[in-house]
């Protein structure tokens, strides 16, 4: 029985040991960025203090094995337990140290998991365990602890229950496993008492941590965000908040300012309307993005539109938007306009089987500041997209600042032409953003800036129209490549432009 017992507790313990690795990996994605980037440094660290922890595991006299495995699972429970909040926490007060923070946790929680299996394999091995048994046992439940973790993280721990509070539940697993190991050889440790008050007080602490999730997160968010937050939720995609103060609602994706409600009508009538004045015999559209629906609004001012289709990746950012009733108010219950078709799905997937062709298409993705976003901006993904634009169609690109990010904004441009789009790169001044850049492009259409506009606008006028297709000596076109799939230069100019608006 104790062996069943020791060998089961390598299930848990590999569960956690992922489960720790996972968190640290979405959580710095989610408020850094550029995921692949993250996941590949925290893997590397982490796999790095494994062999570290495996190899001083070595030290550890064999009369003296469980008692360590029950304080390395005290202390993995501990540390990984809270590690989430802790970066979270502090990332939103004082972000400097939180690199920093980050990789130490990381490799404090690996050096530990290091020594668990070593030392759980010991443990059998003095126990007359067969070898070939041994190894087989430990290791085939060491890899279904990580399958399992794997699976659920992403479907089930990550949008329902939170980074913050899938810690502390992995935390109590440890400390589960730590208090099953002190009953079950409890004639063979030595201060069983001290140990039991030490699982007890770190399972009472985390317990606490777990009941108090959401308020440590909204205390964290309202220090990182400043306002009021009125709506927050985790998907398997983003973090979605929105905050308000006063009349100024602000949605964030990932801790990026997506809009504000003060002046989130120029962009959206500067991405739109140029290119729908331009189409007054434009009967559908498609939206890429745009699951806030701000840009739906504005193109379901045109009578002529009979069919607008919006695909969105995130069903809770468009359910968000369509039922909220403060959110609805701002996009003028666009989602429930009976000319609107929304699709949850990956709009590179969704294109690819699709067959509809559309008159325009607004493209209104976030900026390209990972790989997986970076996709949705190159040039196989354009060349999908001229699949779907009738040929005297328009497309228009949000492509982010032709000033703060300029390398990266001539890049999208560049890749538009690169599958043998005419472009029209324009620009205005949002408040919110700064400059702020999008390129309008077409298969065949000679574009020519509208000097007049159907429709009543607060932003747009013939003076304005004609500035933003004036780009001054400070935002003069840079030749760049194009953005290709397989190496997705786009990502790293976007980020070296944006490191040097901080610096």
């Amino acid at each position: 029985m104790p062996k069943k017992i020791l060998i089961l507790s390598v299930f848990v313990v590999a569960s956690c040991g992922l489960a720790y690795e996972l968190i640290a990996g979405a959580l710095s994605s989610y408020l850094l960025g550029d995921s692949i980037l993250q996941f590949s440094t925290i893997i590397g660290c982490y796999l790095f203090a494994m062999g570290v922890g495996a190899h001083f595991s070595k030290y550890i006299h064999d009369d003296d094995l469980l008692a360590r495995f029950v304080d390395i699972e005290l202390a993995v429970g501990l540390i990984g337990g809270i590690s989430a909040a802790l970066l979270f926490l502090t990332f939103s007060w004082m972000s400097a140290p939180f690199r920093t923070l980050l990789y130490v946790l990381v490799f404090m929680i690996g050096a530990l998991v290091g020594m668990e299996v070593p030392l759980v394999m010991r443990v059998l091995n003095s126990r007359q365990t067969e070898f070939n048994e041994l190894v087989s046992r430990v290791l085939t439940f060491d890899y279904l602890g990580a399958l399992a973790v794997s699976l659920l993280f992403p479907l089930v721990l990550a949008p329902y229950l939170g980074l913050v509070r899938t810690g502390f539940l992995f935390g109590m697993l440890n400390i589960g496993v730590a208090l099953w190991t002190i009953h079950t050889f409890r004639h063979e440790l030595k201060n069983v008492g001290a140990r039991l008050l030490r699982a007890a007080t770190i399972l009472c602490l985390l317990m606490a941590g777990f009941s108090l999730s959401d308020r440590m997160v909204y205390w964290g968010e309202h220090g990182l965000y400043g306002d009021e937050i009125v709506f927050s939720t985790t998907t398997p995609y983003q973090r979605l908040v929105i905050t308000r103060w006063k009349d100024d609602l602000r949605l964030y994706i990932n801790g990026n300012l997506q809009f504000s409600s003060r002046d989130e009508y120029r962009y959206h009538e500067a991405l739109v309307h140029p290119a729908m004045q331009a189409l007054p015999w434009a009967r559908s559209v498609l939206v890429l993005g745009g699951g806030d629906g701000l840009a739906l609004r504005e193109i379901l001012r045109y009578s002529n539109i009979q069919h607008v289709t919006l695909v969105d990746l995130d069903p809770a950012m468009t359910n968000a938007f369509t039922h909220r009733s403060e959110l609805t108010q701002l996009n003028h219950s666009s989602f429930s306009d009976p000319r609107v078709h929304v699709v949850n799905a990956d709009a590179a997937i969704w294109l690819q089987n699709n067959q509809d062709m559309f008159d325009a298409v607004i493209v209104d993705f976030p900026d390209p500041s990972s790989f997986a976003l970076g996709k949705l901006y190159s040039v196989p993904f354009y060349g999908i997209v001229k699949k779907h634009v009738a040929a005297n169609g328009l497309i228009v690109v949000q492509s982010t600042s032709p000033f703060f990010a300029p390398h990266a904004f001539w890049t999208v441009e560049a890749t538009l032409k690169e599958v043998g789009l005419l472009t029209y790169p324009y620009h205005l001044y949002v408040p919110s953003f700064g400059e702020w850049g999008f390129i309008l492009a077409s298969p065949q259409q000679h574009f020519e800036p509208p000097t007049q506009y159907s429709l009543p606008m607060r932003y747009l006028s013939k003076e304005t129209t004609h500035e933003m297709f004036t780009f001054p000596p400070d935002m003069q076109r840079i030749q760049m490549e194009p953005n290709h799939l397989d190496t997705q230069s786009l990502v790293r100019e976007f980020e070296q432009d944006w490191r040097q608006v901080i610096r």
